[in-house]
């Protein structure tokens, strides 16, 4: 008998990281995780937040943790926003590339204009990642769009896929849009997804939108694609499960719940939750965000993903689960 994936059994997912505070505004959150096969070894990216005005404040402090059991994790890197001259970092994702050398994506607002954009850091250590050598691989700017962040990468057949979260102009956006140094924040943008490819992760093309918010429904703001489950159906053929976070305008933008997407072929996705969310938290906001996705050497899934406590912070919490459990879930 197939077990279901439910609300409940994420709520009783283990803690892996705590927020440096017990209340609303401080998170441990933004997982991305990826197994390293040549050191058979997990990477857990993550990010500390504490409110505004608090040190380090919005977006502080990101970290790279390893584990080679998915018990015990020791943090090997952290990077704090000055290191970008930001004035918040958001989610990252590290992956060895064909060349050996670690490639770190990441998120953060650039002081030039106030803009989220994502850069790559390489190195052939983890621990000689270091933003002053950093690249900008994409700005909202030469792509008609706001902002781009939250990298997340899929590898298949050769491919990698880079989705990342955009922000969409809108008759709202001028010129002031950028002021509060977050305009997912301002209701002066729409948050979606896109996606880029490489067979590299050096040399990207775009691909554009794949997955956009709807003109009603519970998440007519927000659709940010946060991982994706490639699973083979009865029939042998590939399919994808997406997990991405939806809200209904930016108020909730701290706060979005995880909602499901299917595609054939990672361009076109189709929304499997037009009810509304697939997977909250029974507490605070209900807030369920961030879930990554990961497929592991021993057979099994493995979901790590941010969740609202009691007290309104949220921490990090991990669920291992079968892909018979997956794929039933609704396609």
């Amino acid at each position: 008998m197939v077990t279901s994936l439910t609300s409940a059994r994420l709520a009783a997912g283990r803690i892996l990281r705590e927020p440096p505070g017990a209340s609303l505004g401080y998170w441990a959150g933004c997982p991305g995780v990826s197994f390293d096969p040549a050191e058979q070894v997990w990477y857990l990216t993550y990010r500390l937040r504490r409110p505004r005005g608090v040190a380090l404040d919005r977006g502080g402090e990101v970290r790279i943790a390893r584990s080679a059991d998915l018990e015990r994790w020791e943090d090997v890197l952290a990077i704090t926003k000055d290191r970008y001259a930001s004035a918040s970092i958001e989610r990252s994702c590290l992956h060895r590339g064909p060349d050996g050398q670690w490639h770190y994506f990441t998120s953060y607002v650039h002081s030039d204009d106030g803009r989220w954009c994502t850069a790559v850091l390489r190195a052939p250590t983890v621990a000689g990642l270091d933003p002053a050598r950093r690249e900008i691989v994409f700005t909202g700017p030469p792509l008609g769009l706001e902002g781009v962040k939250d990298p997340w990468i899929l590898a298949i057949d050769g491919v990698y896929h880079l989705f990342l979260s955009i922000a969409n102009p809108t008759p709202a956006t001028g010129s002031g849009s950028h002021a509060s140094l977050d305009i997912f924040n301002t209701g002066e943008c729409t948050s979606a997804t896109a996606l880029a490819t490489s067979r590299d992760l050096r040399r990207w093309d775009w691909q554009g939108l794949v997955l956009a918010p709807g003109a009603g429904g519970w998440d007519r703001y927000c659709r940010r694609i946060n991982s994706v489950a490639a699973l083979r159906g009865a029939d042998g053929r590939r399919r994808y499960l997406g997990f991405f976070d939806g809200s209904a305008s930016h108020l909730e933008n701290y706060e979005e719940k995880c909602a499901l997407a299917a595609s054939d072929d990672l361009r076109r996705w189709t929304s499997l939750s037009p009810a509304g969310p697939a997977f909250t938290s029974p507490h605070a906001s209900t807030s369920l965000r961030y879930l990554d996705a990961q497929p592991g050497p021993d057979g099994r899934w493995h979901l790590f993903y941010e969740f609202a406590r009691v007290d309104g912070a949220h921490d990090l919490r991990y669920l291992p689960c079968t892909e018979a459990e997956l794929a039933a879930l609704p396609s």
